[in-house]
């Protein structure tokens, strides 16, 4: 008989006792709200951006040489909107393969998630970006009407190394709150309890993974819209729901890493990276098996910021040729404006930058009336040529235009309700003018800026030393024509106010979100910054206007007051 030599012997052994114990290191890595921030800078000034996928692609180059097939790379959705590269490949460009999609692929994504801002799109540009994806896009919350079912996969199972992980992905269910249906026609958002406690007995059921993750875009601070949309569950279904190791959420751009104990007692990590690629969520999960079998898990969680790590120069080669599409389509040329306008200033009283947009939607509609907010905190626009790239900075979102019928009352009840979220009520000369917090050591306005609607078309005051209710007085129209409370004026607003977004109109006007959509005379078919640019370049030349038609009163109060809330927000040093 042949002699089997002992040390084949031993190496089978060591063998058969390394296949029935041993130990699995995985990484997940999450990116959420990158909101389009592709490359270094595509912009005529060549400013080069924080954060950004071409520093987020040097990191996960990093971490494929630290855990090669155990790295799970996830995206939370809010990557169509933001920013110029998703618009061409949007709007302009339909036909060559998505540059979100490209990217995405190239950087060797598991999976995504759907983003509000991405519904935003419309469902021809999601559907297509979705299409062109390698990997599935999830939505376990979002129906398809006519079937019932679920219109994307609810869930994905990720297999490394002998260990499952299943990863459920889910949408804020607030989308009828801020977009209009014909966007997401045929489709419904269903509540992310409800759905994440179907959907959690199904995947422990029929899946037995040896973790769950879940991957939400919404955030952890609960908000009841109208009574129907729960906008941000994530840190109630970690709580409430139980079987998740780890909940990746965005949409709300807050930066948190924590963990909390859900209702059984068990810790659930929670990481949210913020927006445009700054941080990177990292999920570091180790598995102790025996014989093929999890005995034992480990999972920790923290955040990882890109602001040190290189750019990534393959990536910008590769990408070198959409760059060079997207940057020919900003820097063209499309009027003049002959003098400077800021977005900072239009939180301190009317401002040429707010009364430009106002004039825009009153000469595009024709309607008595326009109310605006600003979409943006902290942009300049200087005097000179203006390219389309400017008209991004002054514009941000894709809104569409709409004109509803609203009562005088109801325009004056909305602007309380906007100057009650806006100012405070000052009690002395000494008081700030806004309502402000503290977060972080840095003084921020204590409520959403975009919710700061301003009209045009009326002439009015706002008194700051007034409660809720008795801020705002309408002396008239701005023709010098008298208003009347009773009366129903055509009224411009964005489609986000026009669907009840920030309850100006529901909390504010006293108008049943469900009736909303009957005040609604008229709904442009592109967004307002595809008219902004129609205007720019019919006018060629911009002339900021300066016919203000509203201010802070007492004057000697608001002023000085302003200027020290300035200073505040936007510190000189």
């Amino acid at each position: 008989m042949k002699r089997i030599p002992f040390l084949f012997i031993l190496l089978c052994l060591v063998l058969n006792l390394w296949a029935k114990d041993k130990r699995v290191h995985i990484r997940v890595m999450q990116t959420s709200d990158i909101h389009a921030n592709f490359f270094p800078n595509t912009d005529s000034n060549a400013v080069e951006r924080e954060g950004g996928m071409h520093r987020v692609s040097s990191l996960v180059k990093q971490r494929r040489t630290e855990f090669g097939e155990n790295l799970i790379l996830m995206d939370n959705g809010d990557i169509l909107q933001g920013h110029p590269s998703a618009y061409y490949y949007n709007f302009m460009d339909s036909v060559s393969k998505h540059v979100c999609a490209e990217i995405l692929n190239y950087m060797g994504y598991d999976l995504g998630n759907i983003g509000n801002h991405d519904v935003e799109t419309g469902r021809s540009v999601m559907e297509r970006w979705i299409a062109q994806c390698d990997f599935p896009v999830l939505g376990a919350n979002v129906i398809d009407t006519a079937t019932g079912t679920t219109a994307l996969p609810p869930y994905a199972i990720l297999e490394r190394d002998g260990v499952r992980i299943a990863v459920l992905g889910m949408i804020t269910p607030a989308i009828p709150a801020w977009l209009h249906e014909g966007l997401w026609d045929g489709l419904r958002f269903e509540d992310m309890e409800d759905t994440a406690r179907k959907w959690m007995k199904i995947i422990r059921e029929e899946e037995k993974p040896d973790a769950i993750i879940g991957l939400f875009h919404a955030g952890q601070r609960p908000v009841r819209l109208f009574d129907k949309y729960n906008e941000n569950a994530s840190l109630t279904v970690a709580r409430e729901v139980p079987g998740f190791d780890a909940v990746l959420i965005g949409h709300d751009h807050q930066i948190d890493s924590k963990s909390i104990t859900n209702n059984e007692g068990k810790e659930v990590i929670l990481l949210n990276p913020g927006s445009d690629g700054k941080i990177v969520s990292e999920v570091d999960m180790v598995f102790q098996l025996k014989d093929g079998k999890v005995v034992d898990k480990t999972i920790q969680g923290y955040n990882t910021s890109t602001l040190n790590e290189p750019i990534d120069q393959d990536y910008v080669s590769h990408f070198a040729a959409h760059r060079a599409k997207v940057d020919n389509f900003m820097t063209k040329r499309v009027g003049y404006i002959t003098d400077d306008i800021s977005t900072r200033s239009s939180f301190f009283g009317p401002t040429s930058f707010i009364d430009l947009i106002h004039q825009v939607q009153l000469e595009i509609s024709g309607a008595d009336i326009s109310l605006t907010a600003p979409l943006v905190t902290n942009t300049i626009v200087q005097k000179g040529d203006i390219d389309i790239n400017d008209l991004f900075e002054i514009y941000k979102y894709e809104n569409m235009l709409y004109v509803m019928r609203l009562t005088g009352q109801e325009v004056k009840d909305l602007l309380e309700e906007s100057y009650h979220l806006w100012t405070n009520q000052m009690q002395s000369p000494t008081d700030h003018l806004l309502q402000l917090k503290s977060f972080e050591g840095k003084t921020r306005l204590a409520n959403m800026y975009f919710n700061f609607e301003s009209a045009y078309g009326i002439l009015y005051t706002v008194d700051v030393t007034k409660p809720y209710r008795q801020k705002v007085e309408i002396q008239s129209m701005a023709d010098g024509t008298p208003f009347n409370p009773e009366k129903t004026y055509n009224v411009a607003v964005n489609s986000y106010r026009g669907n009840g977004g920030g309850e100006l109109m529901t909390r504010g006007a006293g108008i049943a979100q469900d009736k909303l959509k009957e005040r609604v005379v008229y709904a442009s078919e592109r967004d307002l910054r595809y008219y902004l640019i129609e205007y720019v370049e019919k006018k060629d030349t911009i002339v900021p206007p300066t016919d203000h038609h509203w201010r802070f009163v007492p004057e000697d109060w608001a002023q000085p007051a302003a200027q020290r809330d300035y200073e505040l927000l936007y510190p000189s040093k």
